[in-house]
């Protein structure tokens, strides 16, 4: 455990390890300056003294705290904001935060805007909502501050999830039946493509990098359970969880012949746009076309018809995940329960 010594300052640590103050403030805030061996041993040092980076508050210096906790998004800020999940995430915990008198500081994982260089030692810790880019991440790890993960899990962390796996196989469980004779699936983030395309001969990402292909796998193990076969040039794969891409791959698939009696989709948002795709083409929801969401955010009620999903508590695990970090709640690990919302597009 690093020894508790808050007070420790840029000059302390260049004194310890009889290296200038310059290479602490490099190994830190510009590593291109440095070997990766000495980078190493002075990142090292600092972590064992309790040491925390340069920081240019004059609190911190003082006290090792400047109430900033960085929030690190696995996707664009545009899209974060715009996205009605990581927006009811965002609000769960500016509700404890703001109670508390903390501020946020918000660092998008895959924004190509280049955050200042050792911006990470500025603030009191880090909630990191979904699986960022890995070298944002390992930028994150070597800082020896408090770390909580949403939606994903990494070693020594606690982290606060859903069982997405359990949750995808138990809509599909609702949707499909034995006598079910065609089905397919609209997947979001499940290969490393850049388009909406099929998945026919692709590698499917780890599980580790992204909830949805735990959720694939719930829908395949519950298709199995009954007897349905969902071929890989029946699954659709969406890069981003916009209404455009998933209009896009919904028109393909229901566009198919047969026709797919069931469609599982990864999203709400991708479980509305395929709604609106039947519509144009036709098709009755759920007389032609049964069709499932995942996360139940407030359109998937008052839509017609309305969408069956799978309900999860965005909001809360904001709440928790501010909770754990604040101290109010026990740092361990949460499975948030979810249920099955059945609405008019799949009775």
């Amino acid at each position: 455990m690093p020894e508790k010594t808050n007070r420790l300052t840029l000059k302390d640590m260049a004194r310890r390890l009889n290296v200038s103050t310059a290479t602490i403030s490099n190994a830190f805030n510009r590593p291109s300056q440095l070997s990766a061996e000495l980078r190493a041993r002075i990142l090292e040092e600092c972590r064992a003294a309790g040491y925390p980076g340069p920081n240019a508050a004059a609190r911190s210096l003082r006290t090792g705290r400047t109430g900033i906790i960085g929030v690190m998004l696995s996707n664009y800020l545009s899209y974060s904001f715009s996205d009605a999940v990581a927006h009811q995430f965002l609000q769960g915990l500016a509700e404890i935060f703001e109670e508390r008198e903390y501020n946020l500081l918000i660092m998008p994982s895959r924004d190509h805007v280049s955050q200042p260089q050792g911006i990470e030692s500025f603030v009191d810790g880090f909630i990191v909502y979904g699986p960022p880019e890995p070298q944002k991440l390992e930028r994150l790890k070597i800082q020896p501050k408090s770390m909580i993960t949403v939606d994903f899990e990494i070693e020594g962390c606690v982290s606060v999830n859903i069982d997405n796996y359990g949750s995808a196989k138990a809509c599909a469980a609702h949707a499909l039946s034995s006598d079910t004779g065609t089905a397919a699936i609209l997947g979001l983030r499940i290969i490393d493509a850049n388009r909406v395309c099929r998945i026919s001969n692709s590698e499917l990402f780890d599980a580790g990098t992204t909830i949805t292909v735990e959720r694939l796998n719930g829908f395949l193990d519950a298709a199995s359970n009954v007897g349905v076969s969902i071929p890989e040039e029946r699954i659709w794969h969406i890069p981003d969880n916009t209404h455009d891409l998933a209009y896009q791959a919904a028109r393909e698939a229901l566009m198919c012949a047969p026709l797919p009696e069931v469609l599982l989709c990864m999203s709400d948002r991708i479980g509305l746009a395929a709604i609106r795709a039947a519509a144009h083409l036709n098709l009755n929801v759920p007389d032609d076309v049964r069709i499932t969401g995942f996360d139940d955010i407030p359109e998937a009620a008052t839509q017609h018809p309305s969408l069956t999903t799978v309900h999860q508590q965005s909001i809360d695990k904001g709440r928790i995940a501010a909770e754990i970090f604040v101290g109010e709640r026990e740092e361990k690990s949460v499975i948030l329960p979810t249920r099955v919302m059945i609405r008019e597009s799949c009775p």
